[in-house]
């Protein structure tokens, strides 16, 4: 009895170091926001769910994890969450004021009916720009939406990945390839703008503005992505 007790102990033991089969990794992807399963597993500082405990960082995967393919299903999921998320409307409002203050389409003009058109054009602005980038062209693209973290190397080394990111991205089956995602999809946003602004917004050079700075924006989102783990680990210690 004892021999077999051991024995089974053993067993028991050996099944503990046995990694989740590809099925249970799947169901524990599907129960998290955007499809990301739990990051336990990665070296270094660890991605939180949100940055500050406010903004959405769904997509964001820490450094040396797995993960097994985005399905179509999980790439909107994750891109409507994030586009209805409160912070998303907040963010929208706050830019629509400064928009507002600043004149920047002065067919809208002042007041609250001014403030209303300020705010739909931005947020639809915004929505746009992550249902384009983060969605419907990675889907036709297989590309994976997700932000991959270095999270090693120094910081001029780990801060040029983060922006080349705009430009190489992750297929569906883990190769890297262009962004077609970030530029065609951005482009493609900044397009579909002109059909919802005045007549003085619709010209080449202001689309090719908006398609600018959604690149630059999202260049500059990857860049903290990537470092929002270490500070967050040396100063402000957020748990998920």
């Amino acid at each position: 009895m004892c021999a077999l007790s051991a024995s089974a102990q053993q067993s028991v033991s050996n099944d503990d170091a046995i990694p989740d089969a590809p099925s249970a990794v799947l169901a524990a992807q599907q129960q998290q926001p955007g499809g990301t399963p739990p990051q336990t597993g990665a070296g270094g500082p660890q991605q939180t769910k949100r940055i500050l405990g406010i903004v959405p960082n769904f997509r964001a995967v820490s450094a040396d994890t797995k993960l097994p393919p985005q399905t179509v299903k999980q790439k909107f999921s994750s891109t409507i969450q994030q586009s209805f998320d409160y912070s998303s409307i907040v963010f929208s409002a706050i830019l629509a004021g400064v928009n507002q203050a600043e004149d920047s389409t002065p067919q809208f003009h002042q007041g609250a009916a001014g403030y209303g058109r300020y705010f739909w054009h931005t947020f639809a602005d915004q929505t746009d720009e992550n249902f384009m980038v983060q969605a419907i062209v990675p889907s036709l693209t297989h590309e994976d939406s997700r932000y991959y973290t270095m999270g090693h190397g120094g910081l001029l080394k780990r801060g040029l990945y983060a922006f080349d990111r705009t430009l190489i991205t992750r297929t569906d089956s883990g190769s890297e390839t262009f962004n077609f995602s970030e530029i065609v999809g951005a482009g493609a946003a900044s397009g579909i703008s002109t059909t919802y602004y005045p007549g003085a917004d619709k010209t080449w050079t202001k689309t090719g503005q908006r398609w600018l700075q959604n690149v630059i924006i999202d260049g500059g989102t990857y860049m903290f992505q990537e470092f929002w783990p270490d500070i967050n680990n040396r100063f402000i210690h957020q748990k998920d």
